[in-house]
């Protein structure tokens, strides 16, 4: 008998997208869809939680509903605003069920393996990228982010935690990294939760916003909350011993209120934020300083590497742009095609 061909890692990994669509739509067919409530009244709501199949919904009066989810409804995420119905008890204690999820002015995503593109929450004012000390600051995440966050207009705010970890070489060490980004126009606040440091800064600035915090795991998101929310017991973790990597602290996103006004998101910790569902053109867009060279280079499929006529080569060779967000730029790109599935549409 001939010996069966050794399939190849593309090969794999399409066999293992095409086994979990399956698997969706069997568990799909096997989950029976709520019955319509016929001429039930729909109240509005803002989603403060998510879990699982569930969503927590809080009406006007500040009361708050575990709610079924519309199967015919493609989303439900932290922040969203919905139309609801209360029905009578079922089996599992959940009567109510979100009918309809009214438009979204803002919606923050990112690229699943199998799921494609996946949103986190909904309808933010600002971003709050936390990144610390330890385990370690990387630009290269921030610069992600920060990709992310002028892909759909949102303003961010650069937070750099545990700052009393830093001794005075490495503050001024810090300060010069950072000031690349002061100087393109982004807030940057140093913030520390043992030596209390920049919380009151912090708490002004979420005033009267949706905001959403984002960053790696372990940096001290939760440590934060708990700073400016002390009420809302967020669990904390510490760095793991074998891997020096952040460990999970928030398993589901979660919505909560500030005493001004303003609400923060609270979401899962990801080690990397993958941009591979963007195009090439908008992430060279998401950097504000390449903005004004765009266009001008001699041809127009310019890799902005070695090719002869680029104006952003030409740009960071002058001291115009910043050498070091130009190599993150390019790293970017290179991590977009290792990380893109075989089976995603590039563009």
């Amino acid at each position: 008998m001939a010996k069966k061909a050794k399939l190849t890692h593309r090969q794999k990994r399409q066999v293992a997208a095409n086994r979990s669509k399956r698997l969706s739509r069997k568990q799909a067919a096997n989950t029976p869809d709520m019955p319509l409530n016929q001429g039930a009244e729909l109240h509005p709501g803002q989603v403060i939680g998510r879990f699982g199949q569930h969503a927590d919904v809080e009406d006007a009066t500040g009361t708050v509903e575990r709610c079924h989810i519309r199967r015919t409804i493609d989303s439900v995420v932290c922040g969203d605003n919905v139309l609801f119905s209360r029905g009578a008890a079922t089996e599992s204690g959940i009567s109510s069920v979100i009918e309809a999820v009214q438009d979204r002015h803002s919606v923050l995503t990112r690229p699943d393996y199998y799921d494609g593109v996946k949103p986190i929450a909904a309808n933010i004012d600002q971003i709050i990228i936390v990144s610390s000390v330890l385990p370690v600051l990387s630009l290269n995440i921030i610069d992600r982010y920060l990709v992310a966050c002028e892909d759909i207009g949102i303003e961010p705010v650069i937070v750099l935690n545990k700052a009393e970890l830093l001794n005075a070489e490495e503050q001024q060490e810090v300060e010069l990294q950072l000031e690349v980004y002061r100087k393109l126009g982004y807030q940057v606040l140093y913030t520390s939760c043992k030596a209390s440091r920049g919380i009151d800064d912090l708490s002004s600035l979420l005033n009267d916003k949706v905001s959403i915090f984002v960053g790696q795991s372990g940096v001290g998101k939760s440590s934060l909350i708990n700073q400016v929310l002390p009420h809302a017991e967020e669990l904390v973790g510490d760095i793991s011993d074998t891997s020096g990597l952040g460990q999970h602290t928030t398993t589901a996103a979660k919505l909560l209120h500030l005493p001004s006004g303003g609400d923060l998101i609270d979401s899962p910790g990801v080690r990397e934020f993958g941009l591979w569902h963007i195009p090439t053109e908008r992430v060279t867009w998401g950097f504000r300083e390449f903005r004004d060279y765009l266009g001008g280079c001699k041809f127009r499929d310019c890799k902005h590497l070695d090719d002869p006529g680029c104006l952003l080569r030409e740009a960071v060779e002058k001291g115009e742009i910043s050498a070091s967000r130009f190599e993150s730029y390019h790293r970017i790109l290179s991590t977009m095609e290792e990380q893109r599935p075989s089976h995603a549409n590039p563009y």
